[in-house]
Protein backbone atom coordinates (compact mmCIF):
# COMPACT_ATOMS: atom_id res chain seq x y z
CA UNK A 1 0.00 0.00 0.00
CA UNK A 2 1.10 3.44 -0.78
CA UNK A 3 0.72 6.04 1.60
CA UNK A 4 0.20 9.94 1.09
CA UNK A 5 2.88 12.19 1.65
CA UNK A 6 1.42 15.35 3.17
CA UNK A 7 0.47 18.24 1.02
CA UNK A 8 0.81 15.46 -1.42
CA UNK A 9 -2.31 15.38 -3.41
CA UNK A 10 -3.07 11.38 -4.09
CA UNK A 11 -2.92 9.57 -7.13
CA UNK A 12 -6.51 7.78 -6.93
CA UNK A 13 -10.21 9.31 -5.28
CA UNK A 14 -12.93 7.28 -4.80
CA UNK A 15 -16.26 9.43 -4.14
CA UNK A 16 -19.15 7.62 -2.81
CA UNK A 17 -22.26 10.06 -2.42
CA UNK A 18 -24.47 8.34 0.55
CA UNK A 19 -27.86 8.65 1.95
CA UNK A 20 -29.37 6.64 4.74
CA UNK A 21 -26.90 3.86 3.93
CA UNK A 22 -25.90 2.59 7.60
CA UNK A 23 -26.37 -1.07 7.10
CA UNK A 24 -23.26 -0.82 3.90
CA UNK A 25 -21.32 1.00 5.73
CA UNK A 26 -18.85 -1.62 7.28
CA UNK A 27 -18.91 -4.71 3.90
CA UNK A 28 -18.25 -1.34 2.02
CA UNK A 29 -15.18 -0.44 3.52
CA UNK A 30 -13.68 -4.08 3.72
CA UNK A 31 -13.94 -4.52 0.21
CA UNK A 32 -13.18 -0.95 -1.22
CA UNK A 33 -9.98 -0.71 1.51
CA UNK A 34 -9.10 -4.06 -0.01
CA UNK A 35 -8.91 -3.32 -3.47
CA UNK A 36 -7.81 0.25 -3.00
CA UNK A 37 -4.72 -1.23 -0.41
CA UNK A 38 -3.66 -3.45 -3.39
CA UNK A 39 -2.96 -0.83 -5.90
CA UNK A 40 0.15 0.19 -4.69
CA UNK A 41 -0.90 4.19 -4.89
CA UNK A 42 -1.57 6.54 -2.53
CA UNK A 43 -5.26 7.34 -2.14
CA UNK A 44 -8.28 8.72 -0.43
CA UNK A 45 -11.67 7.84 -0.15
CA UNK A 46 -14.40 10.51 -0.14
CA UNK A 47 -17.79 9.55 1.05
CA UNK A 48 -20.70 12.56 1.06
CA UNK A 49 -23.16 12.10 3.52
CA UNK A 50 -26.36 13.70 2.15
CA UNK A 51 -28.50 14.35 4.46
CA UNK A 52 -28.74 11.12 6.25
CA UNK A 53 -32.03 10.44 8.52
CA UNK A 54 -30.48 6.99 10.00
CA UNK A 55 -26.60 7.12 11.77
CA UNK A 56 -24.96 6.46 8.61
CA UNK A 57 -22.63 9.56 9.59
CA UNK A 58 -22.18 7.89 12.86
CA UNK A 59 -20.90 4.81 11.48
CA UNK A 60 -18.67 6.83 9.52
CA UNK A 61 -17.29 9.24 11.52
CA UNK A 62 -16.47 5.86 13.52
CA UNK A 63 -14.40 3.95 10.44
CA UNK A 64 -12.19 6.72 10.36
CA UNK A 65 -9.99 5.42 13.61
CA UNK A 66 -9.61 2.47 11.24
CA UNK A 67 -9.00 3.79 7.75
CA UNK A 68 -7.21 7.24 7.63
CA UNK A 69 -7.74 7.64 4.03
CA UNK A 70 -11.34 8.65 4.62
CA UNK A 71 -12.63 11.82 4.45
CA UNK A 72 -16.28 12.65 4.99
CA UNK A 73 -18.33 15.61 3.29
CA UNK A 74 -21.34 16.05 5.81
CA UNK A 75 -23.68 18.27 3.70
CA UNK A 76 -26.02 20.52 5.43
CA UNK A 77 -29.25 18.56 4.51
CA UNK A 78 -30.22 16.44 1.69
CA UNK A 79 -29.27 18.00 -2.19
CA UNK A 80 -30.17 14.63 -4.42
CA UNK A 81 -27.82 12.04 -5.28
CA UNK A 82 -26.69 14.56 -8.43
CA UNK A 83 -25.84 17.73 -5.86
CA UNK A 84 -23.81 14.97 -3.45
CA UNK A 85 -22.15 13.33 -6.58
CA UNK A 86 -20.77 17.25 -7.35
CA UNK A 87 -19.61 17.91 -3.55
CA UNK A 88 -17.49 14.74 -3.63
CA UNK A 89 -15.63 15.49 -7.44
CA UNK A 90 -15.18 19.17 -6.25
CA UNK A 91 -13.20 18.14 -3.49
CA UNK A 92 -11.55 14.41 -4.70
CA UNK A 93 -7.75 15.49 -5.36
CA UNK A 94 -6.27 12.25 -6.85
CA UNK A 95 -5.32 12.38 -10.40
CA UNK A 96 -7.28 9.24 -11.16
CA UNK A 97 -11.02 9.98 -9.94
CA UNK A 98 -13.39 6.91 -8.79
CA UNK A 99 -17.33 7.68 -9.10
CA UNK A 100 -19.55 4.95 -7.35
CA UNK A 101 -22.52 3.74 -4.67
CA UNK A 102 -22.41 2.85 -1.76
CA UNK A 103 -24.98 -0.18 -2.32
CA UNK A 104 -22.25 -2.57 -3.94
CA UNK A 105 -24.15 -3.27 -6.94
CA UNK A 106 -20.81 -1.41 -8.28
CA UNK A 107 -18.36 -4.43 -7.58
CA UNK A 108 -15.47 -2.57 -5.50
CA UNK A 109 -13.24 -4.89 -7.31
CA UNK A 110 -13.29 -4.02 -10.59
CA UNK A 111 -11.39 -0.93 -9.72
CA UNK A 112 -8.59 -2.67 -10.17
CA UNK A 113 -9.64 -3.13 -14.24
CA UNK A 114 -10.08 0.74 -13.86
CA UNK A 115 -7.21 1.30 -13.50
CA UNK A 116 -5.65 -0.75 -16.01
CA UNK A 117 -7.80 0.72 -18.56
CA UNK A 118 -6.40 4.33 -17.65
CA UNK A 119 -2.73 3.31 -17.39
CA UNK A 120 -3.29 2.61 -20.61
CA UNK A 121 -4.36 6.04 -21.34
CA UNK A 122 -8.15 6.10 -21.41
CA UNK A 123 -9.43 9.01 -19.57
CA UNK A 124 -12.75 7.51 -18.94
CA UNK A 125 -13.53 4.19 -17.85
CA UNK A 126 -17.12 3.26 -16.77
CA UNK A 127 -18.72 0.13 -15.73
CA UNK A 128 -21.62 -1.34 -18.58
CA UNK A 129 -23.69 -3.64 -16.80
CA UNK A 130 -23.79 -7.09 -18.65
CA UNK A 131 -26.80 -8.91 -17.13
CA UNK A 132 -29.04 -7.20 -14.58
CA UNK A 133 -31.23 -10.14 -13.47
CA UNK A 134 -31.13 -9.22 -10.01
CA UNK A 135 -33.87 -5.94 -11.68
CA UNK A 136 -37.44 -6.22 -12.09
CA UNK A 137 -38.60 -7.22 -15.54
CA UNK A 138 -40.38 -3.57 -15.40
CA UNK A 139 -37.01 -2.15 -14.06
CA UNK A 140 -35.12 -3.54 -16.49
CA UNK A 141 -37.40 -2.60 -19.45
CA UNK A 142 -38.27 1.17 -18.68
CA UNK A 143 -34.26 1.30 -18.68
CA UNK A 144 -33.59 0.06 -21.55
CA UNK A 145 -36.60 2.24 -23.14
CA UNK A 146 -35.11 5.40 -21.56
CA UNK A 147 -31.51 4.80 -22.99
CA UNK A 148 -32.74 4.36 -26.08
CA UNK A 149 -35.08 7.71 -26.07
CA UNK A 150 -32.29 9.55 -24.65
CA UNK A 151 -30.14 8.59 -27.13
CA UNK A 152 -32.77 9.08 -30.09
CA UNK A 153 -34.02 12.34 -28.92
CA UNK A 154 -30.42 14.14 -28.02
CA UNK A 155 -27.16 14.48 -29.83
CA UNK A 156 -25.25 13.93 -26.98
CA UNK A 157 -24.88 9.78 -26.67
CA UNK A 158 -25.54 7.71 -23.65
CA UNK A 159 -23.05 4.49 -23.31
CA UNK A 160 -25.98 1.43 -23.01
CA UNK A 161 -26.49 -0.15 -19.80
CA UNK A 162 -23.71 2.71 -17.97
CA UNK A 163 -24.60 4.14 -14.76
CA UNK A 164 -22.50 6.45 -12.69
CA UNK A 165 -19.50 3.58 -11.56
CA UNK A 166 -16.54 5.11 -13.31
CA UNK A 167 -12.90 6.37 -13.56
CA UNK A 168 -11.97 10.06 -14.77
CA UNK A 169 -8.47 11.52 -15.27
CA UNK A 170 -8.02 15.02 -14.13
CA UNK A 171 -8.65 16.76 -17.23
CA UNK A 172 -12.03 15.22 -17.00
CA UNK A 173 -12.77 16.52 -13.42
CA UNK A 174 -11.60 19.71 -14.02
CA UNK A 175 -13.90 20.11 -17.04
CA UNK A 176 -16.89 19.08 -14.99
CA UNK A 177 -16.22 21.17 -12.41
CA UNK A 178 -15.75 23.92 -15.09
CA UNK A 179 -19.65 23.52 -16.03
CA UNK A 180 -22.36 25.60 -14.04
CA UNK A 181 -25.39 24.25 -14.25
CA UNK A 182 -27.30 23.65 -11.08
CA UNK A 183 -29.96 21.46 -13.35
CA UNK A 184 -27.76 17.88 -12.94
CA UNK A 185 -28.12 15.08 -15.05
CA UNK A 186 -24.77 13.54 -13.98
CA UNK A 187 -24.86 10.50 -16.50
CA UNK A 188 -25.54 13.29 -19.71
CA UNK A 189 -22.67 15.29 -18.39
CA UNK A 190 -20.00 12.33 -18.41
CA UNK A 191 -21.36 11.65 -21.99
CA UNK A 192 -20.79 15.47 -22.83
CA UNK A 193 -17.62 16.38 -21.69
CA UNK A 194 -15.99 13.74 -23.97
CA UNK A 195 -12.60 12.36 -24.11
CA UNK A 196 -11.29 8.75 -24.74
CA UNK A 197 -13.72 6.44 -22.88
CA UNK A 198 -14.00 2.57 -22.66
CA UNK A 199 -15.92 0.62 -21.01
CA UNK A 200 -15.73 -2.50 -19.08
CA UNK A 201 -18.32 -5.36 -18.60
CA UNK A 202 -19.72 -6.90 -15.12
CA UNK A 203 -22.45 -8.62 -14.40
CA UNK A 204 -24.53 -5.91 -11.88
CA UNK A 205 -24.94 -8.01 -8.61
CA UNK A 206 -27.99 -7.76 -6.16
CA UNK A 207 -28.16 -5.14 -3.23
CA UNK A 208 -26.09 -6.26 0.04
CA UNK A 209 -28.23 -4.95 2.09
CA UNK A 210 -30.72 -1.90 2.99
CA UNK A 211 -33.29 -0.35 0.77
CA UNK A 212 -33.15 1.29 -2.58
CA UNK A 213 -33.41 4.72 -2.72
CA UNK A 214 -34.83 5.10 -6.46
CA UNK A 215 -38.71 3.85 -6.12
CA UNK A 216 -40.58 3.93 -9.47
CA UNK A 217 -41.75 7.37 -9.07
CA UNK A 218 -38.46 9.04 -8.00
CA UNK A 219 -36.71 7.27 -11.46
CA UNK A 220 -39.51 8.53 -13.63
CA UNK A 221 -38.86 12.12 -12.16
CA UNK A 222 -35.16 11.42 -12.73
CA UNK A 223 -35.58 10.19 -16.79
CA UNK A 224 -37.11 13.09 -17.31
CA UNK A 225 -35.15 15.51 -15.93
CA UNK A 226 -32.24 13.85 -18.17
CA UNK A 227 -34.47 14.30 -21.48
CA UNK A 228 -35.14 18.00 -20.15
CA UNK A 229 -31.99 19.02 -19.82
CA UNK A 230 -30.37 17.98 -23.02
CA UNK A 231 -32.87 18.13 -25.10
CA UNK A 232 -34.71 20.28 -27.14
CA UNK A 233 -37.01 17.80 -28.89
CA UNK A 234 -40.36 18.05 -26.70
CA UNK A 235 -40.56 21.79 -27.53
CA UNK A 236 -40.16 20.85 -30.91
CA UNK A 237 -42.52 18.17 -30.88
CA UNK A 238 -45.27 20.21 -29.42
CA UNK A 239 -44.56 23.24 -32.51
CA UNK A 240 -44.88 20.46 -34.86
CA UNK A 241 -48.48 18.93 -33.07
CA UNK A 242 -49.97 22.75 -32.68
CA UNK A 243 -49.34 22.65 -36.15
CA UNK A 244 -50.65 19.97 -37.38
CA UNK A 245 -53.75 20.60 -35.14
CA UNK A 246 -54.09 24.11 -36.66
CA UNK A 247 -54.16 22.86 -40.29
CA UNK A 248 -56.26 19.63 -39.39
CA UNK A 249 -59.06 22.58 -37.66
CA UNK A 250 -58.69 24.58 -40.80
CA UNK A 251 -59.21 21.50 -42.98
CA UNK A 252 -61.99 20.85 -41.26
CA UNK A 253 -63.64 24.57 -40.94
CA UNK A 254 -63.24 24.64 -45.28
CA UNK A 255 -65.68 21.30 -44.90
CA UNK A 256 -68.08 22.95 -42.80
CA UNK A 257 -68.35 25.96 -45.11
CA UNK A 258 -68.61 24.16 -48.14
CA UNK A 259 -71.26 21.60 -46.48
CA UNK A 260 -73.37 24.69 -45.33
CA UNK A 261 -73.06 26.01 -48.69
CA UNK A 262 -74.34 23.05 -50.71
CA UNK A 263 -76.94 21.44 -48.18
CA UNK A 264 -78.20 24.81 -46.14
CA UNK A 265 -77.42 25.66 -42.67
CA UNK A 266 -76.13 23.55 -40.46
CA UNK A 267 -76.23 23.30 -36.77
CA UNK A 268 -73.39 20.81 -34.64
CA UNK A 269 -74.13 18.63 -31.69
CA UNK A 270 -73.09 19.06 -28.16
CA UNK A 271 -71.51 15.75 -28.41
CA UNK A 272 -68.89 17.22 -31.00
CA UNK A 273 -68.09 20.70 -29.30
CA UNK A 274 -67.46 18.70 -26.11
CA UNK A 275 -65.17 16.24 -27.53
CA UNK A 276 -63.07 19.04 -29.66
CA UNK A 277 -63.27 21.52 -26.54
CA UNK A 278 -61.62 18.74 -24.02
CA UNK A 279 -58.92 17.42 -26.35
CA UNK A 280 -57.70 21.06 -27.50
CA UNK A 281 -57.72 21.66 -24.10
CA UNK A 282 -55.60 18.75 -23.08
CA UNK A 283 -53.59 19.12 -26.13
CA UNK A 284 -52.97 22.74 -24.61
CA UNK A 285 -52.48 21.98 -21.21
CA UNK A 286 -49.94 19.14 -22.27
CA UNK A 287 -47.73 21.69 -24.16
CA UNK A 288 -47.91 24.44 -20.96
CA UNK A 289 -46.87 21.48 -19.27
CA UNK A 290 -43.19 20.81 -21.44
CA UNK A 291 -42.86 24.88 -21.46
CA UNK A 292 -43.03 24.80 -17.58
CA UNK A 293 -40.48 22.14 -17.34
CA UNK A 294 -38.07 24.25 -19.36
CA UNK A 295 -39.14 27.82 -17.97
CA UNK A 296 -38.37 26.62 -13.86
CA UNK A 297 -35.55 25.02 -14.98
CA UNK A 298 -34.25 28.75 -16.20
CA UNK A 299 -35.90 30.00 -12.87
CA UNK A 300 -33.45 27.39 -11.07
CA UNK A 301 -30.59 28.68 -12.89
CA UNK A 302 -30.71 32.51 -12.62
CA UNK A 303 -31.17 32.07 -8.78
CA UNK A 304 -27.48 31.18 -8.75
CA UNK A 305 -27.57 29.25 -5.45
CA UNK A 306 -25.18 26.77 -4.44
CA UNK A 307 -25.52 23.34 -5.33
CA UNK A 308 -24.91 22.03 -2.25
CA UNK A 309 -23.61 23.65 1.71
CA UNK A 310 -21.07 21.69 3.29
CA UNK A 311 -21.89 21.56 6.65
CA UNK A 312 -18.76 20.31 8.16
CA UNK A 313 -15.66 18.53 6.41
CA UNK A 314 -14.61 15.36 8.82
CA UNK A 315 -10.66 14.19 7.84
CA UNK A 316 -8.81 11.63 10.04
CA UNK A 317 -6.13 13.45 12.66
Amino acid sequence: MSTNKPDTPPEVSVVIPMHNESAMVNTLFERVFTVLNSLNQSYELICVDDGSSDDTLTRLLHAQGTYPQLQILELSRGFGKEAALSAGLDHAQGQAVIVMDADLQDPPELIKDFVEKWQEGYEVVYGARCSRDQDSWLKRTTASLFYKLFNRLSDTQLPTDAGDFRLMDRVVVDALKALPEHSRFMKGIFAWVGFRQIGVPFDRPERHAGETQWPYFKLFRFALDGIFSFSTVPLRLWTWVGTTTAFIGLLYAVFLIIRVMIMGRDVPGYASIMVAVLFFGGVQLISIGVLGEYIGRIFRETKQRPLYIVKKTHKSE
